[in-house]
């Protein structure tokens, strides 16, 4: 497996829960670099297909460079994998087998100064996954209302100081720059241990940004309607929202039927049509941390369709 620099989270664990075999079917909802697509088409050689998805033009450009060796066993879709019940069975994927939706972002996009997602290095305020359209993180900062903006900074960052900091936004701007954002930023609050006082800020922008809450929710209902008898939907989330989200829609969909005995028909299908794989989420080890200190906030979640 050649993936640059990048390292894919919990790479062992998403590939033991999946169980990739030969003939096998599986999409990929968040291509990267594709380390993870690698992962499983070595283990359904030779005859395994992946459909894999990325809004990120470059993203695809990169990750074809590195699954060349798999040929036509590879299918790329420039698309939001939110996209895929209605994209996936246009190229002949349905009743798949496994699915995985890794929603942190890859190392190449955090390293990049010029996608405007760290404030480690100058860079300006974009933060889209797809660059080709959409309003950027300095389109937010510099044109939308205090209240809006502190309500950003809540709701996707879990800010104390969304109040404080939207205020200092709207008398600052306008804002072109990662650095500069971050630096009124820490002028603004008190850093709260090793925690950049820009950390969450930066956080609630990308997700603001690239609607990536309702992206969740569309990608895993369409996720699970195309999954075959067995198959597995494996997501890896990394902050609290999205983990929060996959964690109550798994564990209702895997219930049995709680209809009273006095209701006429069911309407809730009887025994569950899904069942937890994983009854607690899955963190990385000690020894990938160490390797890999993104991993440290990862967490894996699994769900299987009933046969």
């Amino acid at each position: 497996m050649n993936t640059s620099s990048h390292i894919p989270v919990l790479y062992d664990e998403v590939l033991d829960l999946l169980r990739p075999q030969a003939n096998g079917r599986f999409i990929d909802g968040t291509l990267g670099a594709g380390g993870h697509a690698a992962g499983l088409l070595q283990k359904s050689a030779p005859s395994g297909r992946i459909l894999v998805f990325d809004k990120d033009a470059e993203a695809i450009a990169f990750a074809q460079k590195q699954l060349t060796q798999f040929g036509e066993r590879v299918t790329y879709v420039h698309a939001s994998y939110a996209e895929m019940g209605n994209l996936a069975p246009q190229h002949g994927f349905h009743a798949v087998d496994g699915i995985l939706l890794d929603l942190g972002l890859s190392s190449r996009q955090l390293d990049n100064p010029e996608r405007g997602f760290s404030f480690m290095k100058e860079g300006p305020l974009d933060m889209r996954f797809d660059t080709s359209q959409g309003e950027t993180a300095a389109d937010l900062i510099n044109n939308l209302d205090e209240a809006t903006l502190a309500n950003i900074l809540w709701r996707y960052g879990e800010e104390k100081s969304s109040r404080k900091i939207a205020r200092m936004m709207v008398a600052e701007r306008p804002f072109h720059t990662t650095t500069h954002l971050a630096e009124k930023i820490a002028q603004t609050v008190r850093r709260r241990g090793r925690i950049h006082p820009a950390t969450k800020t930066f956080q609630a922008l990308r997700i603001a940004v690239n609607r990536e809450l309702e992206t969740v929710e569309a990608g895993v209902m369409a996720a699970l309607k195309l999954l075959g008898a067995s198959g597995r939907l494996a997501v890896i989330s990394f902050h609290s929202l999205e983990d929060r989200f996959v964690k109550h829609t798994f564990r209702e969909l895997s219930k049995d039927c709680t209809c009273p005995p006095d209701q006429p028909m069911c309407t809730c299908g009887g025994a569950a049509k899904y069942r937890l794989i994983t009854r607690k989420a899955v963190q990385a080890s000690a020894e990938e941390i160490a390797r890999n200190s993104r991993s440290r906030s990862a967490r894996l979640r699994v769900i299987e369709k009933s046969g």
